[in-house]
């Protein structure tokens, strides 16, 4: 299905589906500054021929979404979390299965706590609830987002070779580094958005409410997927997130950083789909 413009929760959304919608819905919420492209069209297709329904959207602020001036988000946690029920809405889905990664695991967190009854089951990727006591971000990144200086946002060959090496540094030494893959899908990336430098509001982005405080309160069955080698939420936070909802599973994915990697995606998604194989949670 082509992208559709939903409008929802006050905004603009920009979603895509794969597969039935007879079938069991999954529902992919993407990272910080990330659109939905990033869980590429492939990933998507494969998991929707296994017989699930697939929705994949642009948060605000990134793609083909609603924007806001840079510094300025106007908006929470809560209300990006509430974007992800809405989509649910607009493609007329009761309750679904949702996989978040990094910022979007978070998201799912809080759909998890304020949206109890939308969810059958959930899938934690890359993220955490960041917990006081956890390790920080690596030095080696602190440092190299500190070198990086100011990009000129109106210069599209820097804002692409930003993009790439921020991707790069984030990969861990099991897979080697697809740039051509990387480059082309940030070039796809920059040209759909509706306007790029807009991605940086996600950091500026706060919750009203300590959701992420209430983790062991999560009553769905949750999958905690992580990479031992990423330096940007470190691999403890993952053993912190599977120890502390009820009932968690943790996939460790060895020499993995901060990525979605095609070497990882067959143990990726055959994880997905046995996390997603049982019956509808009641609640």
């Amino acid at each position: 299905m082509a992208e559709q413009i939903l409008k929802v929760n006050g905004v603009e959304i920009c979603a895509e589906s794969f597969g039935k919608p007879t079938d069991p819905a999954i529902l992919l919420i993407m990272g910080a500054q990330m659109s939905m492209l990033w869980w590429e069209e492939e990933f998507c297709q494969r998991i929707a021929e296994a017989g699930r329904f697939v929705i994949r959207f642009d948060n605000r602020d990134v793609g083909r979404s609603t924007t806001y001036e840079v510094g300025q988000p106007g908006y929470t946690f809560e209300d990006m979390a509430d974007d992800a029920v809405h989509v649910l809405d607009a493609f007329g889905v009761q309750q679904a299965h949702i996989v978040g990664m990094s910022m979007g695991g978070m998201l799912t967190q809080i759909i998890a706590l304020r949206h109890p009854e939308r969810v059958r089951t959930i899938i934690l990727h890359a993220t955490s609830n960041f917990a006081p006591d956890l390790p920080p971000i690596d030095e080696k990144l602190m440092e190299f987002f500190s070198n990086m200086g100011e990009i000129n946002w109106e210069d599209e060959h820097e804002v692409l070779a930003a993009a790439v090496a921020s991707s790069k540094v984030l990969i861990g030494s099991k897979h080697p580094f697809d740039e051509a893959r990387v480059r082309e899908l940030a070039q796809i990336d920059i040209a759909r958005s509706n306007h790029y430098a807009s991605k940086n509001n996600h950091a500026f982005v706060t919750a009203s409410e300590p959701y992420l405080l209430r983790t062991a309160e999560i009553a769905v069955p949750a999958l905690v997927i992580h990479g031992t080698e990423d330096l940007l939420i470190p691999f403890a936070h993952a053993l912190h997130l599977a120890n502390n909802i009820p009932g968690a599973v943790l996939l460790t994915l060895e020499g993995t950083g901060h990525e979605l990697p095609r070497g990882d995606w067959d143990i990726v998604i055959e994880a997905i789909l046995k996390h997603t194989s049982g019956r509808r949670v009641r609640l």
